[in-house]
């Protein structure tokens, strides 16, 4: 009995991969090729207890799927796709994952303690000092992000997804120093200067990141 069921489930699975022939690997694939083994192998037993023998069985099962031709076309799409965009690896998905959720807390966490520390009796400078947490939260967050990607969009490499987080760790940390120092000293000429230097660097390496961003929606569906 188990050899039979063996040898059934062998001639199911060829027959998906014949059908799916040339159809690229991807999760949706492996998703549709199972359900559609268990539709079969329901069918093929609902045949057999009318009394039809496994043969029989097998090809009117087949026939009562219908036309598949659609789904190995839109299969086909999506394997294209993701040989072009690959899906990021275990690893890589926790560690994109966790900086999203790392890069949230932190920024919350900033912006509630200098909201909190703002009803205390302290200057402002003080108060707005924990801001710094947003900063690294911001960045971090932009780091998970873009080593995610999106459904449009595959995800970055690693160590550009690390640039575009240090350019725009560098526009905030400028516009931070610079209202960090201007209520502490009440002045806007430091303020403007040290606002400068990390503003002009955060852009410029941002700019140099985004002109030569390969465009990859260009070969998207």
């Amino acid at each position: 009995m188990k050899k039979a069921q063996s040898q059934l489930d062998h001639k199911i699975k060829k027959y998906l991969d014949q059908l799916f022939a040339g159809v690229g690997e991807s999760q949706e694939l492996h998703e549709q090729k199972e359900e559609l083994f268990t539709n079969l192998k329901e069918k093929i037993a609902d045949y057999q207890a009318q009394g039809m023998d496994e043969s029989s069985s097998f090809k009117e099962a087949i026939i009562s799927m219908g036309d598949l031709s659609s789904l190995v076309e839109d299969l086909r799409k999506v394997g294209e796709k993701t040989k072009q965009f690959p899906t990021l690896s275990p690893t890589a998905t926790r560690i994109a994952n966790a900086g999203i959720i790392i890069g949230v807390l932190m920024t919350l966490f900033g912006g509630f303690t200098i909201a909190l520390l703002s009803f205390k009796d302290l200057k402002w400078g003080e108060s707005f000092a924990p801001g710094i947490f947003s900063v690294f939260g911001v960045s971090i967050f932009t780091y998970g992000f873009l080593l995610k990607g999106t459904s449009k969009r595959p995800g970055m490499k690693q160590m550009r997804a690390i640039l575009y987080a240090t350019s725009a760790g560098l526009i905030l940390f400028s516009l931070y120093t610079a209202i960090l120092i201007n209520l502490k000293t009440g002045e806007m000429a430091p303020s403007i200067a040290s606002m400068m230097v990390f503003f002009l660097a955060g852009i410029g390496l941002w700019l140099t990141l985004f002109l030569t961003e390969p465009n990859q929606r260009k070969n998207s569906y």
